[in-house]
């Protein structure tokens, strides 16, 4: 009996592990988690696949293809056709009726057909390397707005949960405020209009407390779907701003980067080779066709179904074909399709050149948001610790009677915008660092 309290002890255990496993993530859990799980990631990599099935189908096609077919006939009324009567020696000027064949027939024939040159298959097989690229590089551009998302994401519901934790504490600490004044006043050494702004105070904040545990908990459910899991599973946070700030703070701001590891530009060379070979192939139709068959069969007749009989005699064929289409003249349908064509490849070169300035502008961009948000950071904080103490010794004039409560009200207000706008710092920080690393297409 005590062993098997012991097992059930141990499975016990063993089950809240694993379940606070799979329900405790840091930032970079979360990220895997996501890229893994999330629906749009799972589409990306089945766009991926497909792609793969689109190149083999575009090769398959100028592959030999053969085809087995049988055709079973039985003419329940077989045709008449009427033949002048004297090819038999009747008279002339009159017909006899014939039936020819016999009614039952049977054809079994494998045909292979080959195709031999074809512009639009050369160009077409050179278009899938273009789009297998492609492919990848929209999965790579998923992938890097999944990362964006949860990262987000998870900074959103670490601040939302610590701006709750510190409106928990605000709250308390003017219910204390609160509870004193009302205390001298019944001891007549307060003033009423004291009670009444520490009251106005305390009723506001815990309406922004209450609002601040459910947006906690509406940023948790938020991250959940960004990772791909269930709204209401239990999820933990093991980061904190502060930690993930700290080691985005000594990371050197990148001065230049390397324009091809980004996803955008690799899409738009995509782009750019897809319209080249629009060009190709709208050349390759002035272009010849040719192609070969080979059908090898047999016939079988009989006024029964006796086809199945080992000794039933069956008449071989054989056809061998070969088949040239020259284009001669298409009205100018070839001609205008062509300069449609090199308008679009040329509209595509000046959107990569485009492309180009605009990504060097967005750098830019990124890394003075990301320098700012650094400088928010340290700012915020100086900030914060000087709100606080000024918020601290409001309170102890307070409480000597040397500061009204008008005075206090302001200084503790003052902190609490402190705090907010240094957890937004802190956020600014994360989420301008993952921009950066996801222009970049580094790891974060």
């Amino acid at each position: 009996m005590k062993k098997t309290l012991q097992v059930l002890f141990f499975l016990v255990g063993a089950s809240a592990l694993g379940q606070e496993s799979i329900s405790s993530f840091t930032l970079e859990q979360a990220v895997d988690y996501a890229l893994a799980e999330n629906a749009s990631i799972k589409n990306a990599a089945a766009d991926q696949k497909d792609a793969l099935a689109q190149k083999w189908a575009t090769i398959a096609a100028g592959l030999p293809q053969i085809q087995g077919s049988v055709n079973y006939q039985n003419q329940l009324k077989q045709p008449v056709a009427q033949i002048p009567a004297e090819f038999f020696g009747g008279e002339p000027g009159t017909f006899s009726e014939v039936v020819f064949g016999q009614p039952q027939s049977l054809n079994a024939a494998v045909t292979w057909n080959q195709l031999i040159f074809d512009g639009s298959y050369v160009v077409g097989v050179q278009a899938t390397r273009t789009f297998l690229d492609y492919s990848q590089n929209a999965y790579d551009k998923t992938a890097l707005e999944v990362r964006a998302s949860v990262v987000s994401a998870y900074a959103n519901a670490l601040m939302a949960a610590q701006s709750a934790e510190l409106l928990s504490k605000n709250v308390a600490q003017i219910e204390r405020n609160l509870f004193e004044a009302t205390a001298l006043l019944k001891n007549g050494l307060g003033e009423e209009e004291t009670v009444d702004q520490l009251r106005l105070t305390f009723k506001t904040l815990e309406i922004n407390e209450r609002n601040a545990y459910r947006l906690a908990k509406i940023s948790k459910q938020m991250l959940n779907v960004m990772m791909g899991r269930e709204i209401n599973d239990p999820l933990y946070l093991l980061d904190t701003l502060e930690r993930l700030v700290g080691i985005e703070m000594v990371e050197e701001i990148p001065t230049d980067f390397d324009l091809t590891k980004n996803v955008d530009y690799r899409m738009v060379q995509n782009l750019t080779e897809q319209r080249s070979l629009e060009l190709k192939l709208a050349k390759s139709k002035a272009l010849p066709t040719l192609s070969s068959s080979l059908s090898l069969g047999a016939n079988a007749f009989g006024d029964t179904f006796d086809f199945l009989d080992p000794d039933k005699k069956y008449f071989n064929t054989a056809i061998l074909g070969v088949n040239l289409q020259i284009p001669l003249f298409s009205s100018l349908l070839r001609s205008a399709n062509t300069q449609r064509a090199k308008i679009a490849d040329l509209k595509a070169q000046n959107t990569k050149t485009e492309t180009e300035r605009l990504l060097g502008l967005q750098f830019e961009t990124l890394t003075s948001a990301l320098t700012l948000a650094r400088e928010q950071v340290v700012t915020t904080k100086d900030n914060l610790d000087l709100a606080q103490r000024i918020a601290d010794k409001n309170e102890i004039k307070f409480k000597e009677g040397m500061a009204s409560s008008f005075e206090l009200r302001e200084a503790q207000l003052q902190l609490f915008a402190a705090q907010q706008e240094y957890l937004s710092a802190l956020v600014s920080v994360v989420t301008s660092h993952t921009d950066l690393a996801n222009f970049l297409n580094e790891s974060l």
